[in-house]
């Protein structure tokens, strides 16, 4: 009495099949077969719309330097006279 047997699966499949009918069953592994081709379909789309965008460029460290300031002038009352 501790495993299920093929006769437990056996009795659940004639108890469905009684309870819901062959066409309800049958239709029922018809919208199963659609959602999965939908699904499929969709990852699909999803992996060409990735392949068509243009890739990014790769940033390097030269790219992240902060540009060098300009020269700014000292201040008249700082500037060194000679």
């Amino acid at each position: 009495m501790g495993g299920v047997s093929i006769w437990h699966w056996i009795v659940v499949g004639i108890v469905v099949m009684l309870l819901f009918g062959r066409g309800k069953v049958s239709e029922l592994m018809g919208d199963v077969a659609k959602g999965i081709k939908a699904f499929k379909k969709g990852m699909t789309e999803e992996e060409a719309a990735e392949a068509a965008k243009p890739a990014e460029p790769v940033k390097t460290i030269e790219d992240q330097r902060p540009a060098p300031a300009a020269a700014v002038p000292a201040p008249a009352d700082e500037r060194k006279v000679s």
